[in-house]
């Protein structure tokens, strides 16, 4: 679908109340559908100021061409909804293209991408109330742990709260959780290694007074082969996540396919990859990771 800027922007100014009515009549929908599965697709990352894919470090900067981009994947069969911050579920609530789709509220995006304070990530998002309020589905919130850097405890102990006041209101929460260290330059890299993927998992499933409504949202490892034995750390149910592509997209989808298979898996949230992919076909990128459930 094409989208019209200038009617966003004229119900934004003129009817705000639009986004409110246009979420109290959503059509919703069950988290998961009829096999168990879940197929999201993300798009928060512009809140935390990480707008490139692959070389183009502005790729997601153009608001219409990324509400197209995501328009096109939720029309796909087997999509079954959105991640995203506020700024971004409003604009689809106004497009109407949030109807029967599972959405999903974008927590803590304070870690802004390149900061200083990366990892004091605190919650400037969604809150627990707004998701709540709006009739979404689910939150998720990132877990960065460097233990080197006291910002992570600020982190840790927010996100703790957070799973809280979601089990409270018996909403799902997803968590991304990572341990993190700085390179010689000091920029921010997540650690794939089994053993840290392994670590982080724990740490996240252990988040709170309950885990009833806790979701793990996790990355598959450096070598894939250990994901079995890494998904063994928690019997929460997961979903896998993107994360950075490149050009070898059909090596992602291997990597997806086997992690798929595990017991505790069930499903995919991608974003960039699939809402950018390397020759441009979102319709073709989304439609292959939906096979692979």
């Amino acid at each position: 679908m094409s989208v019209d800027v200038s009617e966003l922007v004229r119900l934004r100014s003129r009817h705000p109340e639009a986004i409110a009515e246009a979420a109290a009549r959503r059509t919703r929908r069950p988290l998961l559908n009829d096999n168990g599965r879940l197929m999201i697709v993300a798009a928060d990352h512009p809140a935390r100021g990480a707008l490139g894919v692959g070389g183009r470090s502005l790729a997601m900067a153009n608001r219409a061409d990324l509400l197209e981009r995501l328009c096109l994947a939720l029309s796909r069969p087997g999509v079954d909804g959105v991640l995203a911050t506020a700024d971004i579920l409003d604009d689809l609530l106004l497009l109407g293209a949030l109807d029967g789709k599972v959405v999903l509220g974008s927590m803590n995006r304070g870690g802004l991408q390149g900061a200083r304070f990366e990892l004091d990530d605190r919650f400037t998002g969604h809150r627990p109330e707004d998701i709540e309020r709006l009739g979404f589905d689910a939150g998720k919130l990132l877990l960065r742990i460097d233990y080197d850097d006291p910002g992570s405890l600020t982190t840790l102990e927010s996100a703790g709260r957070a799973v809280d006041a979601m089990a409270e209101r018996r909403l799902p929460v997803f968590v991304e959780p990572f341990i993190s260290r700085r390179d010689e330059s000091g920029r921010l890299r997540n650690d794939l290694s089994a053993e840290a993927v392994t670590r982080s998992i724990a740490i996240a499933s252990g988040l709170g007074g309950s885990s009833a409504y806790t979701w793990l949202k996790v990355p598959v490892t450096a070598n894939p082969d250990d994901m079995a034995e890494v998904m063994a750390t928690s019997t929460l149910p997961a979903v896998l996540l993107g994360g950075e592509v490149g050009d070898d997209q059909d090596g992602a989808y291997e990597k997806w396919r086997g992690a798929l298979q595990l017991p505790t898996v069930c499903g995919l949230v991608v974003g960039r990859s699939l809402l950018y992919p390397a020759d441009g076909d979102v319709a073709a990128a989304v439609d292959t990771a939906v096979g692979l459930l």
